[in-house]
């Protein structure tokens, strides 16, 4: 069975200190590929692009600077809870968006309620379909 979870988040695309603008951010999170998160960012003018990373990261970077590598999640000021900065890299391209904290949280406890935090290799099916979603996390890749 497939069980899945969904949400969308408005998120400041930061293209500039001077300029930004708010774009609507699909969160999905699927029982079939316990580990990962995806995001997918639909800015104006471009075809969506779905980035996939580990839902652990962003339950860690809401509350410290986390991630190497092509994802990074920091919260905006180290004591508070209010907003997250996800800085996402390919090569010497960026993007950087900016969200409220709440709304990610509200989402990440909709996905523990699914699959709790240490339980995803637990799943009777996740072997079954890890190479599928294997597959489709390079297949965005490679599309991205």
């Amino acid at each position: 069975m497939r069980e899945s979870v969904q949400a969308e988040v408005m998120m400041s695309f930061l293209v500039s200190e001077e300029l930004s603008f708010r774009i609507p951010v699909e969160l999905r999170y699927e029982s079939s590929d316990p580990y990962a998160v995806r995001l997918t960012f639909h800015l104006p003018g471009d075809a969506p692009v779905t980035w996939a990373f580990g839902r652990e990261l962003l339950i860690d970077g809401v509350g410290r600077p986390c991630g190497e590598g092509d994802v990074r999640v920091t919260p905006v000021e180290p004591d508070s809870l209010g907003e997250v900065l996800i800085r996402l890299q390919v090569g010497s391209d960026q993007a950087l968006f900016r969200s409220s904290t709440a709304p990610l949280v509200a989402f990440l406890d909709r996905t523990d309620k699914l699959v709790p935090l240490g339980q995803e290799g637990s799943l009777a099916d996740f072997d079954a379909h890890l190479d599928e979603a294997l597959d489709r996390i390079l297949a965005e890749q490679g599309a991205g």
